[in-house]
């Protein structure tokens, strides 16, 4: 896990990528020069997570942005637009897609007095911003996360919310790694997360490569180690939240969540401010992406596993209703129910914070 999730190597003009379609089998870097690789490599999940996924786009769209040819400014913010929207069209559920490449696109706006060469350069400086900004924001992620903790806990994920979803340490498994710095111990048990296995081939990955206690298990498992007294807290990553803390999180995540509540387990959603969207007012306003048939029929056999031509439903995300969650673990805190009130007072400490 000494290897960077994402980078840029601005000499060669390339976004350099550990591919996640390729782990754990396989750790491949890719380098990226092209806006069509890059925006294949977000679509195709060789780049995923919020986090990680919105850095990947600001690097991206600098690049673009630098191969743009030309001293005027109205033809440089056009071309530079059709590439800001190009990449945006990748993946329309994960909120940070649109916020990275959105704080990319107002340094142009802001700067119509400038050179293009001055322009570049503040697009050069704002997305190692962004990057800076991410690993910053996991840590402090990690420590609140860490504040509903105690050593030796039970610890069930879903999906892939660390390291291999962001810059450094993740969302949901930010306190976890922060932890086994210090010394504690967790017994962690990953849902696989059908149909893409993130839990299974990134969550596992990287929590044994820092020598976390992994178990993985089956989703449809999670019941019962639950119910086996396991499971002591449910940390999850999020792709966006809306303004009556309602989260969308990879497929599974709302059963997952009801399961808690049963059990009288905590739930926690962690993940940035930025994917905080108060612009959304419930989850019902999310629009959730549909992935290819084949990610459930074949994508890991040697024949197809279902009859062929049989219809199959396979969205990406799910939506968990806020009542179902314990608290949103952010950068700036913990916020808890009532959550239109919460995370209204999580973007006042933002902005004191950022004044």
């Amino acid at each position: 896990m000494t290897i960077e999730t994402v980078a840029l190597d601005d000499q060669n003009s390339q976004l350099v990528l550990i591919d996640q379609t390729q782990l754990p089998g396989r750790v491949e870097i890719l380098r990226l020069s092209t806006q069509e690789e890059i925006c294949e490599a977000i679509y195709l999940l060789k780049v995923r997570g919020a986090p990680a996924i919105g850095v990947a786009a600001a690097f991206g769209v600098y690049l673009g942005a630098k191969a743009i040819d030309t001293e005027d400014y109205a033809t440089f913010c056009r071309l530079f637009d059709e590439k800001r929207a190009y990449l945006e069209s990748a993946r329309p559920t994960a909120v940070n897609l649109a916020w990275a490449l959105g704080r990319m696109q107002q340094v142009v706006l802001d700067h119509s007095d400038l050179s293009v060469a001055e322009i570049k350069a503040l697009l050069l400086k704002e997305c190692n911003a962004i990057k800076a900004e991410d690993i910053e924001m996991c840590r402090h992620i990690g420590e609140h996360g860490l504040s509903v903790l105690k050593d030796g806990d039970g610890i069930l994920t879903h999906c892939n919310a660390g390291q291999l979803a962001t810059s450094k340490y993740g969302t949901a498994l930010a306190p976890i790694h922060l932890g086994r710095e210090r010394g504690m111990h967790f017994r962690v048990y990953t849902d696989e997360t059908r149909p893409l296995l993130q839990g299974a081939r990134l969550s596992a990955f990287e929590l044994m490569a820092d020598g976390v206690d992994t178990t993985v298990i089956c989703d449809n498992m999670a019941s019962q180690v639950m119910k086996n007294g396991w499971i002591n807290a449910v940390f999850v990553g999020c792709d966006r939240v809306a303004a009556n803390g309602d989260v969308c999180n990879k497929i599974g995540t709302s059963g997952v969540a009801i399961l808690a509540k049963h059990y009288g387990i905590p739930f926690y959603v962690l993940g940035p401010t930025s994917t905080i969207d108060l612009a959304t007012p419930t989850g019902d306003d999310i629009p959730i992406e549909q992935r290819p048939a084949e990610e459930v029929t074949d994508m890991w056999y040697e024949k197809p596993v279902a009859p062929q031509g049989v219809k199959v439903y396979n969205p990406a995300f799910d939506v968990t209703e806020h009542d179902l969650i314990t608290g949103i673990i952010t950068e700036h805190g913990i916020a808890r129910p009532p959550y239109t009130e919460s995370l209204r007072v999580l973007f006042e400490k933002k902005e004191d914070t950022t004044r």
